[in-house]
């Protein structure tokens, strides 16, 4: 049975190639697409941090989000997966992340608002 996700739940997630391992990830993609797209579009997590808060978004653990360390939301990285890589939901981001995602990611794609 498919989970239900919408945009900006926290899923763990088995990625491919460079960083593929099972993962968290934030979910991007609009839920106009999500009941019923083959493919889900998310920006991965890491709990390796870096200094590049323009496309690296922080994020402390909570019960909100489900993660279990201090972590970053790697805008960089954005990436479609097919549904069936999506293991489960473990949490959300606040609206106050989903804005900063938001903008990290029209940076990142040079999207005018």
């Amino acid at each position: 049975m498919a989970i239900l996700i919408k945009r900006g739940d926290i899923v763990l997630c088995n990625l491919s190639g460079d960083y593929g391992k099972t993962r968290p990830a934030v979910v991007v993609q609009s839920d106009i697409f999500n009941p019923t797209h083959a493919s889900v579009v998310v920006c991965p997590v890491t709990s390796f941090l870096v200094d590049s808060p323009l496309f690296r978004l922080e994020m402390s653990p909570n019960k909100k989000n489900g993660l279990l360390k201090k972590s970053q939301i790697m805008v960089d990285k954005i990436i479609a997966i097919k549904r069936d890589k999506v293991c489960e939901k473990v949490g959300v981001i606040s609206y106050k992340e989903q804005d900063h995602l938001d903008n990290a990611i029209k940076l990142w794609l040079s999207i005018e608002n």
